[in-house]
């Protein structure tokens, strides 16, 4: 007989013995108390199916159990008291992450079907997963839930070619998202044509999108494609679809009705086979409410969501996206640079960045050229010390006595940067020279 073979996560070990005594025939779990120990079984050999017991909304933490579940190529079935089924905090993370679910106490028949639906579907094909690498996926960098989620949600995207609404704060990697849709999709090998909706003058964005004809206009001395033609056969990314004037959104939602296109001072229809993906930081359910985006369009749009997280939602990624940064740009940090001081990683991780990943870019890129430590300190990114950290190497103690002195005699003497130097016994050169690097704001 064929043993299939599970695991078990289970704190107590109560669930374990009574699958024990239940002899489920072609069946052998093996228990683990913890996911550091699921996580070790799991990376040596994953079985088809795992089993997860919940004897509260807190059994596990939800962030890490997460994290597990969607780093392996399991069907997972969750084991819980009915109370739980009412639980606001545990029923999403069940239906966002498990295949089924069964109520104590364990009936026998009843388990035996639930993992054998399971374990078929388990057999059918592996889950979507073969772009997720050690530090991401899709030329992306991340491990957290958030990410994790994005990644799973952006696997099934690239199988359709429906249109594609991408959410987010300004900076947090929505252009990357549409150029990993592009990139791993039937369309790939198509145009990928991207156009900033809030860059382009009003009087200008209808010619940009559908071209015109020669003479239709002053200055229209010859035919020029629009970038609707332009991404013929593949993706048009439309950034910034919320600052699209309200005449303009009439002409693009008639486009992604018809699919075709007339050029300005043109009569011939053109059919165009385009993917259409828009990107907004703004919340156009609000600016349908108030007018300012039409909702037959936003409803166009939205066919398919994809939320990208703002980096104070992933702290667990950014000591993460800071190497890789800083590994991108290796070329260009001053020669004494060996990377970030454990300060620095604290203060970071403390931070909420408000600029997203396009500011952490531009911080450890600046902190790489202009740091004059060996390794780049909380105050060379700009970054305030957390609280309760301390200074941890010689460089960052001398940097944090530096700044302390020259802050407390520059508030003494006004910002008289003349008389705090001649208090301090320096001249003004290296006075200005040390307020530039321990990023001193006068």
């Amino acid at each position: 007989m064929v043993v299939r073979r599970g695991v078990l996560l289970d704190h107590g070990g109560e669930v374990a013995q009574a699958l024990a005594r239940l002899q489920l025939t072609g069946w052998e779990f093996q228990p683990v108390s913890s996911l550091e120990a699921a996580r070790k079984l799991l990376a040596a050999e994953a079985p088809p199916v795992g089993v997860v017991v919940f004897d509260g909304e807190d059994a596990w933490p939800a962030r890490d159990l997460e994290a597990l579940l969607a780093r392996f190529n399991v069907e997972w079935i969750a084991v819980l008291h009915r109370e739980l089924f009412d639980s606001e905090r545990l029923v999403p993370l069940l239906r966002r992450n498990f295949y089924d679910f069964h109520s104590l106490p364990l009936d026998r028949e009843r388990l035996l079907v639930t993992l054998g639906h399971a374990y078929g579907k388990a057999m059918l094909g592996p889950k979507p997963v073969p772009h997720l690498g050690a530090e991401g996926a899709f030329g992306m960098t991340g491990r957290s839930p958030r990410m994790l989620q994005l990644f799973r949600q952006i696997e099934k995207v690239i199988t359709v070619d429906a249109p594609v609404l991408i959410g987010g704060a300004s900076g947090t990697g929505k252009e990357l998202v549409a150029h990993a849709i592009h990139q791993h999709s039937a369309r790939a090998k198509g145009p990928f044509i991207a156009m900033n909706c809030g860059a382009i003058p009003a009087n200008l964005i209808h010619s940009e999108l559908f071209g015109y004809e020669r003479g239709a206009f002053t200055g229209a001395v010859q035919r020029k494609f629009g970038n609707i033609e332009a991404a013929n056969n593949g993706v048009l990314f439309l950034d910034e679809i919320g600052d699209l004037p309200l005449d303009l959104q009439a002409s693009l939602l008639r486009f992604l009705q018809e699919k075709t296109i007339v050029r300005v001072g043109g009569t011939e229809r053109l059919r165009m086979n385009v993917r259409v993906i828009a990107a907004t930081h703004v919340d156009l359910k609000r600016a349908v409410a108030e007018g300012r985006f039409r909702e037959d369009l936003y409803y166009r749009l939205n066919v398919l969501h994809l939320p990208v997280p703002a980096l104070r939602e992933r702290r667990e990624d950014i000591s993460l996206l800071a190497q890789a940064v800083y590994a991108a740009h290796e070329d260009q940090r001053s020669p004494q640079v060996r990377g970030f001081s454990a300060e620095a990683t604290l203060a970071m991780e403390a931070y909420d960045w408000p600029g997203n990943v396009r500011e952490l870019i531009n911080r450890v890129q600046q902190a790489m050229i202009m740091s004059e430590n060996r390794f780049i300190s909380a105050a060379d990114l700009g970054l305030p010390m957390p609280e309760g950290a301390a200074p941890t190497t010689l460089d960052e103690a001398r940097a944090s006595v530096e700044r302390e002195m020259i802050e407390t005699r520059l508030r003494k003497c006004q910002n008289n940067v003349s008389e705090t130097a001649r208090q301090l016994g320096i001249s003004r050169v290296t006075l200005y020279r040390m307020i530039d690097r321990l990023k001193i704001v006068l």
